[in-house]
């Protein structure tokens, strides 16, 4: 399984499925971050938390470990 954290800087995936549960899920939703939106990754922190996205015209920063929840496309 490949996951948002995977995804190289300037790179572009597709959401295909969300992992998580309850508040956790919902609040990634509410981010905009749903299933086949189309996430470009802009930044990663020079420890790697947290990673700066494109998604829906807007830019968003999220922990690593939400990335980790969001699969991708292969």
């Amino acid at each position: 399984m490949k996951t948002l954290k995977d995804v190289p800087v300037n790179g572009v995936a597709v959401v295909k499925r969300l992992h998580g549960e309850g508040p956790v899920k919902r609040r990634i939703m509410d981010m905009g971050i749903t299933k086949g939106v189309e996430v470009k990754i802009r930044k990663v922190a020079p420890l790697g938390d947290p990673i700066e996205l494109n998604v829906r015209g807007y830019e968003l920063s999220i922990r690593k470990a939400d990335a980790e929840m969001i699969e991708i496309m292969e």
